[in-house]
């Protein structure tokens, strides 16, 4: 009996579901690039090299195992460019008997797989992706009947499930379950002790995926030059004890903070190959608890990284399933500008917008502070389209799937989901950007001031975000002070305020 088992692009495990119980020698692995799925958006062109040339390294992987593997390069001229269509040509090539696959991670590829069964004369085994630690009917159930849907209380239950960081009592290490309050210091004035990554010279394959992507790709965002990821579950597994030995014990406590011309700082640096499957999340987590166990990291490092992975990363993947494609659609607070160029170039006055887009052109990379409290932030105040911000997001960054990007920018970053996610809106006035890093002294604009031409932009849109969303976020219990505070202004300062937002923000159309 001859299977079919088509793999995708964040699908590079060995342990995948649709190979459990699969005999190298009755099987055919279908691995294939298409058009569809680099052009569906105009993704980073590092983005696009970083994922081909992880799927070449992969194929050859398979097969040193023993796996036969059909790839179809992205230029093979009878290349359909869907894997719809290339499933159908490796039907008549190979006529299997069955096919098996492991579900995708996004509705849309989800959609066409589930219409295989109506177009191929083949029996279709779907099967659900294992390495999650949690299950779809886990989170439907977690969900049920809950008016608020808190990633706290998700994470507790994920803590319990995997047992990661509990005492013999079952409680959690430290006696506190989270200690997000010790991970909010400003970034060191030691640039010279901050680690750097590995970085990986292109081997031929990788220097092939980028001649490729240069010439097909000329016109999409971002730059080759820069490029280093790891393209190999070896290289990914070097990065990610590279990070554990350098920089784990101390990226709890500036895993917050911003430093000009730092785009990695302590950060990990390991969200693409967990994406694409290089890296096993659970495994990473018992490896950091390891560390905290031999007293090597401090629990608030150890607990902060868990708790984005098998606490954030999973809680965003059960909200993009169990919300279903309308969520894309939400618009809480009718945000309707355009998004505007400087996205793409990084060509603004504001020091720490051109800093955390630079970096984004430049690495397909920027930390999660970054994205929620810089570019995020002002596409908030800013009024921008959440759905041209989400494009954005899952344009440039190279760890960027819908289904963990998707709910991150709609639900956390832009609140257009009216607070599924959060509990507020995460918006803020220069003042936090001052604190947590050193953009605001080379900026042009003043933090301190309020009003007028040199002020920092995120101080007037961020009162006059507040101002014109009144309607909706008024009765918002967490933001009850801030507008006690704004009532209380004196009318010419308010008006002073909406003025200079006004005018600022018809600068972003010009």
């Amino acid at each position: 009996m001859k299977t079919l088992i088509p793999i995708l692009g964040d699908q590079l495990s060995h342990d995948l579901s649709a190979l459990d119980g699969a005999d190298p020698e009755a099987c055919i692995l279908l691995m294939m690039e298409v058009d569809e799925e680099t052009t569906y958006v105009r993704h980073h062109k590092a983005k696009i090299a970083f994922i081909l040339s992880a799927m070449r390294h992969h194929a050859a992987d398979l097969r040193a195992k023993g796996w036969t593997v059909d790839y179809v390069t992205l230029d093979d001229p009878d290349n359909s460019g869907s894997f719809t269509g290339e499933v159908a040509r490796a039907i008549e090539r190979h006529c299997p008997d069955c096919i098996v696959a492991t579900e995708p991670g996004e509705w849309r590829v989800l959609s066409a797989m589930q219409g295989w069964a109506d177009k191929f004369d083949v029996p279709i085994d779907l099967r659900e992706d294992s390495r999650f630690v949690c299950t779809h009917a886990e989170f439907d159930t977690w969900a049920a009947g809950r008016k608020q849907l808190r990633m706290e209380f998700f994470y507790r239950d994920m803590r319990r499930k995997t047992a990661l960081l509990l005492d013999e009592h079952g409680k959690p290490e430290g006696g506190e379950w989270n200690f997000d309050s010790e991970n909010r210091k400003p970034p060191p004035n030691e640039p010279l002790l901050i680690p750097q990554p590995l970085v990986f010279k292109p081997d031929a394959i990788t220097r092939e995926v980028l001649d490729l992507v240069a010439k097909r790709f000329a016109d999409h965002p971002g730059s080759l030059e820069n490029f280093a990821f790891a393209t190999r579950a070896d290289d990914a597994l070097a990065q990610q004890a590279h990070f554990i030995k350098h920089a784990l014990a101390r990226f709890g406590d500036y895993q917050d903070a911003m430093l000009t011309g730092q785009p990695f700082l302590w950060h990990s640096i390991l969200s693409p190959y967990l994406n694409c499957g290089l890296l096993d999340p659970l495994a990473l987590c018992q490896e950091v608890e390891a560390m905290f166990r031999k007293g090597k990291v401090p629990i608030n490092a150890a607990e902060g990284f868990i708790r984005q992975i098998i606490g954030w990363r999973e809680y965003v993947r059960g909200i993009y399933w169990r919300e279903g494609p309308e969520y894309a659609q939400r618009n809480a607070l009718d945000a309707k500008r355009p998004l505007p160029g400087f996205y793409y170039d990084g060509q603004t006055d504001m020091h720490c917008m051109a800093q955390a887009i630079g970096q984004t052109m430049e690495h397909a990379y920027a930390h999660h502070i970054q994205r929620l409290m810089i570019t995020g932030n002002f596409a908030l105040v800013a009024g921008i389209d959440p759905h041209a911000v989400h494009q954005w997001y899952l344009e440039v960054y190279a760890d960027a799937y819908e289904w963990v990007e998707l709910p991150n920018t709609l639900g956390m970053s832009q609140f257009a989901d009216g607070g599924l996610l959060a509990s507020k809106p995460y918006a803020s006035s220069g003042n936090y950007i001052n604190k947590m890093s050193d953009y605001c002294g080379h900026c042009r604009y003043d933090v301190n001031a309020k009003t007028g031409s040199k002020a920092c932009p995120f101080n007037l849109l961020y009162w006059d975000f507040l101002d014109r969303n009144e309607p909706v976020l008024g009765k918002n219990q967490r933001l009850s002070m801030v507008y006690r505070n704004w009532s209380k202004r004196d009318d010419k300062d308010k008006a002073a305020i909406r003025a200079d937002a006004a005018r600022f923000l018809e600068t972003l159309t010009r």
